[in-house]
């Protein structure tokens, strides 16, 4: 079925994204460490909502980032300022999503410190 076949490439896709990018890896481990820390804090459920969209938006990111990087190995296997500006730009995504998580719990942080109210 339709539905057997995208979870097989989801499994698959996962599975290779997780088992090579060590930024991956480390994405989801502050993920954990994250919903942890609202935990601790004592965050209502629509904070963990927001930080679960955010680690699904940062998982795709840094998948079609990885995506990118092997096109570009792949097409372009000698040292170009193609290949170079291409990655860049992918790492800048990855790295745009990242401060926005990081903004995100700087502030509910504040918010439950008393700092600021949100």
């Amino acid at each position: 079925t339709v539905e057997e076949l995208v979870a097989r490439f989801l499994d698959a896709g996962l599975k290779h994204l997780l088992a090579t990018e060590f930024a991956a890896r480390i994405d989801v481990a502050a993920s954990i460490l994250a919903f942890i820390w609202l935990l601790i804090l004592g965050r209502g459920i629509g904070d963990f909502v927001i930080l679960a969209v955010l680690f699904c938006i940062l998982m795709c990111v840094e998948a079609l980032n990885t995506a990118i990087e092997r096109i570009v190995d792949r097409t372009s296997p000698e040292i170009s300022e193609f290949g170079r500006v291409t990655k860049d730009m992918g790492s800048t995504a990855v790295f745009f999503i990242l401060c926005a998580a990081g903004v995100f719990l700087l502030a509910v942080s504040a918010d439950s410190f008393g700092w600021i109210t949100l």
